[in-house]
């Protein structure tokens, strides 16, 4: 007992060790820690609505009382921003769940099984592929209306296209290894292989993949606010920030430069999340 929490202890101490020396994921995750703070403890960082409007104090530059000024609305632009946090980093991870399980497990059904099993998942990937991204997104937005729902079905749809290739690649490799073979001699099932024996191989790689991808579904939804086919105000939203600030760049330029600069620090952070992890599992 004693020796199996002394390993234990080694090994978390070993962890640790190997991230304080991978400083693309150390700064990353504090960067991206950091967001997420501040978008959780939101109502307790700032005392303001995010839409609550002053028309008496419409597009005031940064102040003690409005740090980062308010809007054409006279909204507190500090809070929209946290806020604004909170709506896009939750679609983030939210839009991506199911299509990255479903993604793997299809990958890794293709790679491991081959043959017709391949072949129909190669030929729904291509298809879907076929298509551009934002075509079916304004699709689908025309089809259920703009808001989540839109770009939580669009991923669906489409999201797990890049987790299936990668995972599809990994697993026809790691079929041909000795211990896959050794597994399908003592008689136990494809799918208890693929879950058991493949997911743990396949799964460090498809999280390096998910960080890049999580940037890609940023943009996304930014974009799409700022078309006016993502969130729907008064939802605070990066993008609809954006867009609605376009206006006034002349005369109150942080209400556009703002909102974009916390597009970029989220996609720098999780940009260096994704390299540091990949650093971190090629010395494991």
């Amino acid at each position: 007992m004693n020796t199996t929490l002394l390993d234990l202890q080694q090994e978390n101490q070993g962890v640790l060790k190997r991230i304080l020396n991978t400083p693309s994921l150390l700064v990353g995750s504090i960067m991206f820690l950091l967001l997420i703070g501040v978008a959780v403890f939101a109502p307790f960082i700032t005392p303001f609505e995010p839409s609550e409007q002053n028309l008496y104090a419409i597009l005031q530059p940064p102040s003690s009382e409005h740090w980062l000024g308010t809007d054409q609305l006279g909204r507190d632009l500090f809070t929209r921003l946290i806020y604004a946090a909170r709506t896009d980093l939750k679609i983030m991870v939210l839009a991506e769940i199911i299509p990255f399980c479903t993604g793997i497990f299809l990958g890794m059904l293709a790679g491991y099984y081959g043959k017709w099993v391949d072949t129909v998942i190669s030929l729904v990937t291509d298809t879907f592929i076929a298509f551009p991204f934002y075509l079916i997104v304004i699709i689908v937005a025309f089809a259920s209306g703009a808001g989540q729902k839109g770009i939580y079905i669009t991923f669906i749809l489409v999201g797990w296209i890049v987790f299936a290739r990668v995972t599809r690649g990994l697993s026809a490799s790691f079929r041909k290894q000795e211990w896959v073979a050794s597994a399908q001699t003592m008689g136990i099932p494809g799918v208890k292989i693929i879950l058991r024996h493949l997911l743990p191989n396949v799964l460090p790689q498809a999280v390096v993949v998910l960080m890049t991808d999580m940037v890609g579904l940023l943009v996304a939804i930014v974009t799409l606010g700022y078309l006016g086919i993502g969130i729907a105000p008064p939802t605070p939203d990066w993008g609809t920030m954006i867009s609605d600030g376009q206006s006034f760049i002349t005369t109150a330029w942080w209400l556009s430069a703002v909102p974009g600069i916390a597009v970029v620090y989220t996609g720098i952070a999780l940009s260096l999340v994704g390299d540091g992890l990949a650093d971190l599992w090629r010395r494991k």
